[in-house]
């Protein structure tokens, strides 16, 4: 009710643009410029590896067990909220260094670093711990992306990219459970977790390669001038 009062008191905007074109017109601009930005569409690509490889969340029940019972479950799940938490109080991080795609490939290698170290350890306190640091990385990872996002998209392509931007939040953790549920099945959980730690690493090195222009990212001399002002 409160959501449907609010909804009802935004004032009516125009539209950015002068002309607005059909659905599907909008989508296939919104495609055209995101692959006409690889620095862009690599941002995209790094947090869906991460999150297909490197997030085992439907074997946390499994893992429970053997981390002391069932009622470490929660625990298992809270830890890297409690990461991602802390790493947000540290939202300036991407103004201490101008180069935010390297800053995003590395926060991306730490995720899964900690993942799969995370697969390794029978210590229910030292498993929490790196959980923690895969939800820090993770959230350190979103601010050097989201960074990169709002420097440089315009402002009438926002809603289009932010559009693809969130199949990765969509589509990205299902198929997450998909791959580590397969490869528990074939294998083990905790080789299922170990690997897709390492999958998501490899898998990232290689987009660092494939994508110079991401590795290449620096903030606009704007931005830092005024951080340094700040």
């Amino acid at each position: 009710m409160l959501g449907a009062l609010l909804a009802l008191a935004l004032r009516p905007r125009r539209a950015a643009r002068a002309e607005v074109g059909t659905p599907w017109s909008d989508i296939r601009e919104g495609w055209r410029y995101a692959r006409g930005r690889p620095d862009l569409l690599g941002s995209y690509l790094v947090d869906v590896n991460a999150m297909v490889f490197g997030m085992p969340l439907a074997l946390f029940p499994a893992l429970a067990i053997d981390l002391g019972g069932r009622h470490t479950l929660g625990f298992l799940y809270a830890a890297p909220a409690v990461g991602s938490l802390a790493a947000s109080m540290l939202g300036g991080i991407t103004r201490v260094s101008g180069r935010h795609g390297v800053g995003l490939l590395w926060a991306a290698t730490a995720w899964g670093v900690a993942i799969a170290v995370f697969g390794m350890v029978h210590n229910v306190v030292l498993a929490l711990v790196l959980l923690a640091i895969a939800g820090g990385a993770d959230m350190v990872s979103g601010l050097y992306r989201m960074a990169i996002w709002n420097q440089t998209i315009p402002n009438d392509l926002r809603g289009r990219l932010g559009g693809i931007e969130m199949l990765s939040y969509s589509l990205g953790p299902t198929l997450g459970n998909v791959e580590a549920g397969m490869v528990a099945a074939a294998t083990s959980v905790r080789t299922s977790v170990v690997t897709g730690g390492i999958a998501c690493v490899v898998v990232g090195g290689g987009l660092a390669v494939a994508l110079p222009a991401l590795r290449r990212y620096r903030a606009p001399a704007s931005e830092l001038s005024h951080a340094t002002s700040a």
